[in-house]
């Protein structure tokens, strides 16, 4: 006769998909909100599921050294995927780093063993905690990004990276207008860091807060607008390839662009609706696959903001910084080429081509546009000037913009972005 769990004690549920969706990031390679849903299938409350991915967020911005302080009280090491690590590392981020109470955390933690190893999972704990174990303020990056990110842009970088993924970024609001920046910036109690955008440190929730109902803004993070922001003025038409959730088709819409916005994700396409619909801004939508579709005609203006790692984006997302491999890297980097040699194709003579990426990745950003150009004579940079840009951020001597973990580091970073600004001959 098959064995019958017993059922879950409170609080237990939550940590059992945390558990779920740590398996699904470090063992099965998925993107920590892609296994989401199912890894908290069986949750009701929004507030466990907000909190199994707290957990496991946390805990993947702090796995070195989690490991490290498991490792220092075994007598021989765990296997990296062995369940009592996995349940351990559940444990300890909640007593080190999300402030739940010691009994608490591991009262939680224990019922995920499932008939393993309980007693070491318990012991190990109890001995750090007697000890007065600690987390470093500056988390240990994983040393295959240190590797890659140390030959590309030298220590300074990676430091800067390293005290970026200490904690959850900033929230950062579009405006719809930009001339309301200063009523936005003073009613929402934030700060803005160029026209058209606000920046917010507390976390209460959307809805809540002024502007959301009227459709004033939506979230989206500085680096994330400035491909849009470098587009101009239309009118015009405008192509947004991989278009959702749709931040950027809400900026070229709201500039008195034509916009149609393009994504292969109906999930994602059903966000962006929603968002024009609260903003009051009117975009063609459609569902279809960039290497797939054919517009009707040239348009003055194509945006590709490219798949890719997202390695760029790692202080909000940090499973890319433990999913993503240089053979993944380099599958995206072939795809990007593809979407940006069909993309160039769009674009009317004396158009312009904004090709963007989210990555830390030389392969996906300054190695994608050098391919580009070796091969379009017909293309040439814009370059981009310094007034186009937030204070303190600069394009690159070449007329690029690479934004890195260490840029406006006083005022709460920017994500990763590389973007390149071109127009085709007429």
């Amino acid at each position: 006769m098959a064995r019958t769990r017993t059922p879950d004690a409170p609080g237990v549920p939550a940590r059992r998909a945390a558990l779920r969706l740590l398996d699904a990031v470090l063992r099965r390679g998925l993107a920590l909100e892609a296994a989401l849903d199912q890894a908290a299938a069986g949750l009701a409350k929004r507030e466990d599921r907000a909190l199994a991915h707290a957990i496991a967020a946390e805990t993947l911005r702090r796995l070195g050294d989690l490991d490290a302080l498991i490792d220092s009280a075994t007598a021989r090491p765990l296997p990296d995927d062995a369940k009592a690590r996995f349940v351990l590392r559940i444990a300890l981020v909640q007593a080190l780093a999300l402030g739940v109470a010691q009994h608490a955390a591991i009262a939680t933690a224990l019922p995920l063993v499932d008939g393993g190893p309980r007693k070491l999972v318990h012991g190990v704990f109890g001995t750090l905690m007697r000890n007065q174990a600690t987390l470093p303020d500056v988390p240990q990056l994983p040393r295959r990004v240190v590797e890659r990110w140390r030959e590309a842009w030298g220590d300074t970088v990676l430091d800067a990276a390293a005290l970026a993924i200490a904690s959850p970024p900033p929230l950062d609001l579009s405006l719809r207008d930009p001339a309301e920046t200063e009523r936005w910036a003073t009613a929402l109690g934030g700060a803005s860091l160029m026209p058209g955008h606000v920046r917010l440190d507390d976390r209460m929730a959307l809805a809540d807060r002024p502007g959301f109902a009227e459709g004033a803004w939506w979230v989206q993070d500085l680096a994330a607008s400035l491909p849009a922001r470098l587009a101009g003025k239309g009118p015009g038409r405008a192509l947004d390839l991989c278009a959702a959730p749709g931040g950027k088709t809400l900026q070229l819409a709201a500039a008195g662009w034509q916009v149609t916005a393009l994504d292969n994700s109906e999930s994602r396409l059903a966000r962006l609706r929603e968002n024009c619909e609260r903003v009051a801004l009117d975009a063609e939508i459609v569902a279809a696959d960039v290497l797939q579709w054919q517009p009707d005609g040239p348009a003055d203006l194509v945006l590709l903001d490219a798949p890719c790692s997202a390695t760029g984006i790692f202080r909000r997302h940090p499973d890319v910084l433990h999913r993503v491999r240089p053979v993944l890297i380099e599958e995206m980097a072939e795809r990007q080429a593809k979407m940006l040699a069909r993309a160039a194709d769009w674009v009317r003579p004396g158009g312009t081509l904004i090709y963007a990426t989210c990555s830390l990745e030389p392969r996906e950003g300054e190695d994608r546009l050098a391919h580009f150009l070796d091969r379009r004579r017909d293309f040439a940079l814009a370059p981009v000037r310094a007034d186009e840009l937030p204070p303190g951020v600069m394009p690159h001597e070449r007329g690029w913009v690479r934004t890195l973990p260490a840029i406006l580091a006083d005022k709460g970073r920017l994500d990763g972005f590389f973007i390149a600004r071109l127009v085709r001959a007429a």
